[in-house]
């Protein structure tokens, strides 16, 4: 007899519905990308997909090492690079994070940090990496400092700037993200805020061209956030919360000396560095921003960040001090509470007893007693 053939039980959700875009967004995004680099393939509309793939504002001459200016067109580019970001996120999801969560048995509430910290340690990481090696081994802009304000608006080559561009890039993956990832409907706010804001601070002082002091505060910030993302994990991981302390303490010491270097590294630069070198007006064509209204909005808006990361660290760690403060006082008092219960319900049966056995454990007890 031949057994015959189960019908899977899984239904596969219908074509363009949300459950099939949410499952498939990986193949469906790279597709799109697809056709960007077959168009870049084909000599009629290679024009047209160069915009998206190459780096524009080049303003070297041909056999000359290639320099580079922010403008308009960097847009085609961070859109491209947003769907190498969400196929990138895809993969990392799928084939490490997935399966290290199913061999570490976490639960929903650890296995949600755990997939968003590992993406963004990852990505800090990697971008650690990517910033220092520009600014110590490239550009030399560390320890010549006066490199981040000489030759304003100074063009960048290709390495700096294919690296603002994916962060750019990275910050605008993140709002699709949040439909793909089913991201709850009460934590939409906050997230595309977190992400618009971050595309904001990173946006606005590239197109300004503060790209040598943009790169060393993107460096300098990354390292607390890896820092941090890095200690998230290990918090998840170590079930007895042997590192919790430890790691907690690590992070804040880490993002209060970050906070403190970004501060003195935008006065020196924008109040101090640039201001020496401001020759004219304000000049949209060729990149000239360096007066003292525009600098003096980025320093503050620097601040304000800085001092907000500052406020919401030194906020979270008194509320876990007060949570265990709360928690080691409610122990102390449990068992006193069941002493008192234990000797009110010792009381209580000796009530009850006749007076002749009430007497005798009188008795019994002053014995003890003087025997001690």
């Amino acid at each position: 007899m031949v057994k015959p053939v189960r019908k899977s039980s899984t239904k596969n959700p219908p074509i363009l519905s949300h459950e099939f875009i949410i499952q498939n967004h990986a193949d469906i995004v790279s597709c799109i990308a697809m056709v960007f680099v077959i168009g870049l393939m084909v000599q009629a509309t290679a024009p047209i997909a160069s915009i998206f793939i190459a780096l524009q504002h080049n303003v070297t001459e041909t056999g000359e090492i290639p320099l580079y200016l922010s403008g308009g067109k960097d847009w085609a580019g961070i859109f491209f690079y947003s769907l190498i970001c969400i196929v990138v996120h895809a993969i990392i999801q799928e084939y490490v994070l997935d399966k290290l969560s199913k061999k570490l048995h976490l639960s929903k509430s650890k296995l949600a940090i755990f997939n968003t910290s590992g993406q963004l340690a990852l990505f800090y990481g990697i971008s650690v990496l990517w910033a220092l090696e520009v600014i110590l081994l490239r550009e030399h802009y560390i320890p010549d400092i006066n490199l981040l304000w000489a030759d304003y608006p100074a063009a960048m080559p290709f390495s700096m700037k294919l690296f603002l561009i994916i962060q750019i890039a990275y910050c605008l993956h993140e709002l699709p993200e949040l439909y793909f990832q089913r991201t709850k409907k009460e934590e939409y706010l906050e997230k595309i805020t977190h992400s618009l804001a971050a595309l904001t601070l990173i946006a606005v002082p590239y197109f300004l061209n503060f790209n040598r002091l943009l790169i060393c505060l993107i460096a300098l910030h990354y390292v607390s956030e890896l820092t941090h993302h890095v200690c998230q994990l290990i918090q998840t991981v170590d079930k007895d919360e042997k590192f919790t302390k430890g790691t907690r303490l690590v992070s804040i010491a880490v993002l209060i000396l970050a906070r403190l270097g970004s501060v003195v590294l935008a006065v020196v630069t924008l109040w101090f560095g640039l201001a020496l070198g401001e020759q004219r007006e304000l000049d949209l064509q060729a990149g000239y921003f360096n007066i003292a209204p525009v600098r003096l909005v980025l320093l503050t808006g620097i601040l304000i960040l800085q001092l907000y990361h500052t406020f919401n660290v030194v906020n979270q760690a008194v509320a876990r001090m007060r949570e265990s403060k709360a928690t080691v006082t409610s122990t102390r008092i449990k068992p006193q509470k069941k002493d008192k219960f234990k000797k009110s319900k010792r009381g209580g049966e000796e009530s009850d007893l006749p007076e002749v056995d009430q007497n005798t454990n009188k008795n019994l007890r002053s014995r003890s007693q003087k025997t001690k």
